[in-house]
């Protein structure tokens, strides 16, 4: 049965760089929600004007017209054998929605929890900085220019993102542990949570992933 793969991690955990590892190593598509509603705000398709106007008016896109998205996205050939979900589900409405979607197309959930300490967490995000013209990101903690504020491969200077502070890193994380921290529970009820240590060089995470996606398969094959 083909599988949508799911990773939930906290800010900072590298959900988004091992989405594109899983993806493209396993030959798979990445469908990011992100991706899909700047795609469908270009389209004049029925949803792709109701993603505008719920934009034009400075609001979120509701959890019902998402889910139609990302059914509509999933029911694509490319997605026949499986794709890696980036974005999609992050509330419990969400997963519940995501069920039903899976259901309809004959799809099954897996879940990969990306495991990493607040402290990293923290590391992570308030000591990144990136080149403001090659996009090259560094850390002070774990990969510090060679210049302070200054790219080694260009040499212009580096930014930080505006809510990269203490204080915004801690309503994020705060959020994160009120709105998708839950969805660890609830798949982890039915069996479909795995967790996988975050730490580390993304190589070998990735690794421990493809290590749990490889014994479920092999547990269903029985």
């Amino acid at each position: 049965m083909p599988e949508i793969i799911v990773l939930i991690g906290a800010q900072g955990a590298g959900k988004g760089t091992q989405a594109h590892l899983v993806a493209e190593r396993l030959n798979l598509p990445l469908v990011a929600t992100g991706d899909i509603l700047r795609e469908m705000a270009l389209s004049d398709a029925p949803l792709g004007l109701q993603v505008r106007q719920v934009q034009a008016a400075g609001q979120l896109v509701s959890d019902d017209i998402l889910a139609e998205i990302v059914k509509s996205r999933l029911s694509r050939f490319d997605c026949v054998n499986g794709c890696v979900l980036d974005g999609f589900p992050r509330t419990l409405p969400q997963a519940r929605l995501l069920e039903e979607i899976a259901e309809q197309l004959g799809h099954r959930i897996a879940v990969i929890f990306i495991d990493v300490p607040r402290e990293l967490l923290f590391k992570r995000m308030a000591g990144r900085s990136t080149c403001s013209t090659c996009g090259t990101t560094y850390n002070i903690y774990f990969k510090p220019s060679k210049v302070e504020g200054v790219c080694d491969l260009d040499g212009q200077p580096l930014f930080t993102r505006s809510d990269d502070n203490e204080e915004a890193i801690a309503q994020r994380l705060a959020l994160y542990d009120e709105k998708t921290r839950p969805l660890i529970d609830y798949y982890a009820q039915t069996g479909r949570s795995h967790k996988v240590d975050g730490t580390g060089a993304p190589e070998d995470v990735f690794a421990r992933i493809v290590s749990v996606l490889n014994s479920q398969a092999a547990f269903d094959a029985r």
